[in-house]
């Protein structure tokens, strides 16, 4: 914004590691470290957290969305009852209409309760336009530039377009499956059973019948999520929690269309920061509930290991 200083300047560098896998490959992984420079408006207090954010997919929103509670809260295993490792549970949020908490839904922590409050907290935090939903400006108060720039209207968003921005991000589409007869795809998607990865990443539900939303109703979708939250360990730890959601626990990422990122973004980036390069990459970093699955990839052969890879390339 002209004639509005810049919070900071970010700089990133990244710490290496290497896994050695069973038959003697290695794989190096990176971590990236954040640091802030150039302050334009004083220290930041001791207690503040920060860490970077990959913008997630938005295929399928609103099939998602679609899940009543009970759909997702029958996955949850907050005590581990069954002990298998795998606890996942829900966030509870606060939901800005309806003035409680209710279960997070979107979000790499289900920090959100709804598609059109993850839009307008986007409007809001990423882009500084202010809604019904989040009517204060992003400004803090030493920004007094900030605060004094023209405004594009109180609020700045109008809930039409709002709704409208809301039922489009609804209504992306998710691609369909490639190569699905492929005999080292179906190896692979044997190989995701038997490592557990399936545990968390749930395979498949049927959406419930909702009025006016045909294009929602009565489908069985296979988004490779249980929209719950499970700690991934230290390694992916940013200690910065959101509502019940800790420093290490992420909400378990759709991986519909994961398979096509190359193609759509140009580049391959993983995880909620970024971190990882390969799909490979990205399941090493998996610790915490997930660590069992992550050590049944390190244990298995090659041929297995590609296969599961190109079962992921195929979703």
């Amino acid at each position: 914004v002209p004639g509005v200083d810049a919070e900071a300047q970010i700089h990133i560098t990244y710490q290496t590691q290497t896994v050695t896998l069973a038959d003697g490959s290695v794989v190096t992984l990176r971590k990236p470290h954040l640091t802030l420079s150039q302050l334009a408006y004083g220290a930041l207090d001791d207690d503040v957290v920060y860490s970077l954010r990959m913008a997630p997919p938005m295929i399928g929103l609103g099939l998602l969305e679609a899940l009543n509670d009970e759909q997702i809260e029958q996955l949850a295993d907050p005590q581990d009852e069954n002990n298998d490792g795998i606890s996942g549970r829900s966030n509870r949020v606060w939901d800005v209409e309806q003035q409680k908490l209710v279960r997070g839904r979107f979000g790499w922590k289900a920090e959100q309760p709804s598609l059109k409050q993850q839009n307008a907290a986007a409007f809001n935090g990423d882009i500084g336009i202010t809604s019904s939903l989040f009517p204060a400006e992003n400004c803090r108060a030493a920004q007094q530039a900030c605060l004094d720039a023209p405004s594009g209207g109180k609020p700045e968003l109008s809930d039409k377009l709002l709704d409208s921005v809301t039922f489009y991000t609804g209504n992306l589409g998710v691609p369909a499956r490639r190569n699905v007869d492929d005999p080292q795809v179906k190896r692979g998607e044997a190989v995701f059973v038997e490592a557990g990865c399936g545990d968390c990443h749930h395979v498949a539900f049927t959406t419930p019948t909702l009025p006016g939303r045909p294009q929602h109703s009565a489908q069985t979708i296979h988004p490779y999520t249980d929209m719950l939250l499970h700690d991934m360990g230290p390694g992916l730890a940013d200690d910065r929690a959101v509502f019940a959601a800790s420093g290490s626990e992420w909400r378990t990422p759709p991986l519909w269309g994961i398979g096509l990122t190359k193609t759509v973004s140009g580049f391959e980036h993983y995880l909620h920061d970024g971190r990882a390069e390969s799909l490979l990459e990205a399941v090493l970093w998996h610790g915490g509930e997930a660590k069992q699955s992550r050590d049944y990839i390190v244990r298995a052969q090659r041929t297995e290991r590609e296969a599961l890879l190109a079962f992921l390339r195929s979703l």
